[in-house]
C-alpha cells in the first residue's frame, strides 16, 4: 500500500492540529490497535494507531470502533500515563515512517513530565512505544518486535530508532544533489533505483514519477538524461511543492468492479483506465475510507477466533459421531436375518445334532419354502445355537432404537451448531459476540462469562420495508428469532426461512392486510440475504403464516416446525437489503 513517509507527512500535518488538546480516553479494540480520544475547545477526535502488519498505519478516524469490556494490559498502561495529558507536539524525523506524539502529563506525585508515544508504522515490523521523559522505554504494544545487538524494545531500556539507510529526503535535497544521485546510482529499473535512492517513497509514487518522466515508458538509470531528467525532477519538485504547500489531491484507486487497491496524496496517471480515482478530502478521511471495511472484518474476526474455534471443533466431533453411529446402524440390517435363523432352528432341532457346523432347512416363511443353509457353532448343541441367534437379534434390535434416537439428536445438535456458525459469520458488533456467547453457555458450550460484568443488551431486531410500505422484521440471533417469532409476532403476520439452510427468522407484518406479491418476493430476498446461502443464487425460501409455526418441547434456541408452507426461490440482493433498510 502507498503509505510511505510522504504520506505520513501529510498525516502529520493533520494531527498538528490537535496540539493542545488532552486524551480523554483511550481503549484498545484489537491487539494490534490503539485509539486515542482527544478533546480540546473545537471539540472532540479520536486518533487511531494500528500495527497490523498489513494495514499499519496512524490518522484521526470517524469511524465507531467496539472496545472489549476489559482493556488489555497495554491499554491500561496507557490510560496509566497518558490520561488527561496534554498534547504538546507532533513529530517526524525527515521522512521516516515514525510519528512521534508529545505529552505533557502529571504523574502520581502531581510533577509535570513529558511522556512520548512513538507510533512505528513499518509493516510487519510496526510498533507502538511508549518512552518517558529521559528516552527509556515504559512498553511497547509489541515487546521485542524488532530485537537486535543495537536495539531492544523493553520496558527500562533506552529507545534508539531504527537504523536509518543513507537515503535523500526529497523534501530538502537540491536539484543537483538528485542528479548526482541518480549518475551513481548502478544500472536498474528507475521506479527501483528512486526507492533506494529517496527516504519516504512508496513504490507508486516511485511509480508515478518514472512514468511522467518517460511518457508512460519504463526507464532504467542509465536512460536519464537531458530532458527524461529534466521531466524527473520536474515530477519530483512538484510533489515536493505539494506536500510543502498543503495542496494535495487526495484519491483512492478501485477496479472498474469497485474493489479498492490502493490510495495517493495525488492523482495517480500511470493507471489510465484500468483504476478509476476517487477524490477524498483528506489523508484521514481516504485511510478511514479504504480501511473500513476490511479492518471492521478483521476485528470481528480477531474477537470471535475463539468462538470459531469452539464451534469448528464441535461440529467436526458431532460430524464424526454421526457418521460413526450410522456406520453401526447399518450393521443393524441383518437383525431380521437372524431372528429368521433363530426361528427355523428352533422349528427343527430334531433335525440337527451337537457338533454340526451348518443346517440345511426349509424356509416356510417363502411361498416355495426354499430350503436355506445357517451357520452353526458346533460347541452349541442346537437349541443353544437358536438362542444365539436370538441374542443377536434383541441386541441389535435395541441398539436400533437407540442409535436411531442418538442420530436424531445428533442431528438435531448438528443444525443447531450450523445456525449458530452462520449467525457468528454475520456477526457485526460486539455486541452480537457477547450476546452469541451468552447463548452458548447457556447450552453448555463455552463457560460462562464472569458474572460481574453487565450483560449485554440484546439489540432490537434489523429493521426493513417493501418497496409497497409493508415492515419486515429480521432477527439477529437464535434467541431473538424465539423472541420474534413465538412471541412479538401476530399470528397472521407472514413467516420466512431458508428452506433446510441456516438463517434467520424473518417476519412480514401484514397488520392485517394481505401481503403482495412483491412483499413476499422482497422479504425472501431478505431471508436469503440474511442466511448461510448469502452468495448463492435462486435459494429456496419457504414462508407461511406465524400461527402455523410451532417450537417442540425442550427444542434448542432457533428450531421450530411448521406447516403449510410455500416456497419461493430467490437470489439474495446486497443494494436491494440496503436500500429496504429502515
Amino acid at each position: 500500500m502507498a503509505f510511505d513517509g510522504a504520506y505520513l507527512y501529510t498525516v502529520a500535518r493533520e494531527l498538528t492540529g490537535l496540539i493542545g488538546c488532552r486524551v480523554d480516553r483511550i481503549h484498545q479494540p484489537t491487539r494490534d490497535e490503539v485509539l486515542l480520544r482527544m478533546r480540546g475547545r473545537e471539540g472532540a477526535a479520536a486518533v487511531l494507531v494500528s500495527v497490523s502488519g498489513g494495514s499499519a498505519r496512524i490518522h484521526l478516524t470517524q469511524i465507531p470502533i467496539e472496545s472489549p469490556a476489559a482493556p488489555p494490559m497495554f491499554c491500561m498502561l496507557l490510560r496509566k500515563h497518558l490520561s488527561s495529558g496534554k498534547l504538546t507536539g507532533v513529530r517526524q524525523e525527515g521522512l521516516e515512517r515514525i510519528l512521534f506524539l508529545e505529552f505533557q502529563c502529571v504523574d502520581e506525585l502531581g510533577d509535570v513530565v513529558q511522556k512520548t508515544l512513538a507510533c512505528e508504522v513499518m509493516g510487519r515490523y510496526s510498533n507502538c512505544v511508549l518512552i518517558d521523559g529521559e528516552g527509556k522505554v515504559i512498553d511497547s504494544l509489541r515487546r521485542n518486535a524488532d530485537v537486535t545487538r543495537e536495539r531492544v524494545l523493553l520496558p527500562g531500556f533506552p529507545y534508539e530508532m531504527p537504523r536509518r539507510r543513507a537515503q535523500l529526503n526529497f523534501l530538502t535535497a537540491d536539484a543537483d544533489t538528485v542528479r548526482n544521485a541518480l549518475l551513481l546510482a548502478p544500472d536498474a529499473p528507475l521506479d527501483k533505483a528512486l526507492l533506494g535512492i529517496f527516504e519516504g517513497v512508496s513504490p507508486l509514487l516511485a511509480r508515478e514519477w518514472v512514468y511522467y518522466a518517460g511518457h508512460g515508458q519504463a526507464l532504467r538509470t542509465g536512460e536519464v538524461s537531458g530532458d527524461t531528467a529534466d521531466r524527473l525532477l520536474f515530477a519530483i519538485s512538484r510533489t515536493k511543492q505539494m506536500l510543502l504547500e498543503n495542496t494535495c489531491a487526495f484519491h483512492l484507486l478501485r477496479t472498474p468492479e469497485g474493489t479498492l487497491k490502493d490510495y495517493c496524496f495525488m492523482r495517480p496517471e500511470q493507471y489510465g483506465s484500468l483504476m478509476v480515482c476517487v477524490p477524498c478530502a483528506s489523508a484521514s478521511e481516504t485511510l478511514d475510507a479504504f480501511y473500513a471495511q476490511r479492518d471492521g472484518e478483521a476485528r470481528m474476526k480477531q474477537r470471535a477466533a475463539d468462538l470459531f474455534r469452539i464451534l469448528m471443533t464441535r461440529l467436526e466431533r458431532v460430524s464424526r459421531k454421526l457418521a460413526h453411529q450410522r456406520e453401526e446402524l447399518s450393521r443393524t440390517d441383518s437383525m431380521a436375518q437372524d431372528r429368521l435363523y433363530g426361528e427355523l432352528l428352533s422349528a427343527n432341532l430334531y433335525r440337527i445334532e451337537k457338533g454340526d457346523t451348518a443346517a440345511v432347512v426349509e424356509n416356510f416363511y417363502e411361498p416355495d419354502c426354499p430350503s436355506v443353509t445357517i451357520p452353526l457353532r458346533s460347541s452349541l448343541t442346537p437349541a443353544q445355537n437358536a438362542q444365539a441367534y436370538f441374542t443377536r437379534y434383541r441386541k441389535a434390535e435395541t441398539a436400533r432404537e437407540k442409535l436411531a434416537e442418538q442420530i436424531g439428536q445428533g442431528e438435531e445438535e448438528l443444525q443447531y451448531l450450523e445456525s449458530v456458525f452462520d449467525v457468528l459469520t454475520r456477526a457485526e458488533t460486539l455486541t452480537d459476540l457477547s450476546l452469541l456467547r451468552e447463548e452458548l453457555a447457556a447450552q453448555g458450550y463455552v463457560h460462562r462469562p464472569n458474572q460481574k460484568q453487565k450483560a449485554p443488551r440484546q439489540q432490537p431486531p434489523m429493521q426493513y420495508e417493501t418497496s409497497d410500505g409493508f415492515s419486515v422484521l429480521v432477527g439477529r440471533n437464535n434467541r431473538q428469532n424465539d423472541q420474534l417469532t413465538l412471541r412479538e409476532a401476530s399470528r397472521q403476520d407472514l413467516w420466512l426461512h431458508t428452506q433446510n439452510i441456516p438463517g434467520s427468522h424473518v417476519i412480514l407484518v401484514t397488520n392485517g392486510r394481505e401481503p403482495t406479491e412483491t412483499a413476499i418476493r422482497e422479504a425472501a430476498v431478505l431471508a436469503a440475504y440474511h442466511s448461510k446461502a448469502r452468495d448463492s443464487s435462486q435459494v429456496p425460501v419457504d414462508y407461511t403464516k406465524v400461527c402455523y409455526v410451532k417450537k417442540p418441547g425442550g427444542a434448542r434456541p432457533g428450531m421450530v416446525i411448521f406447516t403449510h408452507q410455500q416456497t419461493v426461490y430467490v437470489t439474495p440482493d446486497a443494494a436491494l437489503c440496503e436500500r429496504l433498510s429502515r
